[in-house]
């Protein structure tokens, strides 16, 4: 069960993984837009984050103050993606530097502090 733990940890770390790469793709490329990688990124950690949120196997300790920020970053990363897919749809530009810019950060901050905060 354990085994099994950690391979939802690892699909939840590859889901960040693949939001911060397409993220950093478009920043490599200068084109400052939010993809559809991005939103599913986002999803597999979404899902693969609220499995982890159980208590299993038994025995395991939650640190639930760590799931509450990284759910609300996740929010957060949601609102700002949602909202750079919104205004590229609109009006075919990029994205705002700022908010393109956030989406980077959050999704780095998110993968750190699920790696480093114990």
């Amino acid at each position: 069960m354990e085994t099994l733990r950690n391979v939802v940890i690892w699909i939840h770390l590859i889901g960040f993984a693949v939001t911060f790469g397409a993220w950093a793709t478009e920043a490599a490329t200068r084109r400052l837009r939010t993809t559809r990688v991005m939103d599913y990124g986002l999803v597999v950690s979404l899902v693969s984050g609220a499995i982890l949120a159980a208590p299993w196997p038994a025995g395991v300790d939650i640190n639930y103050v760590k799931v509450g920020i990284k759910l609300a970053i996740l929010v957060v990363l949601g609102g700002l993606l949602g909202m750079g897919n919104a205004r590229q749809r609109r009006t075919g530009e990029a994205v705002p530097r700022g908010l393109f810019y956030a989406v980077g950060v959050l999704s780095l901050l998110a993968a750190g502090i699920g790696v480093i905060w114990r």
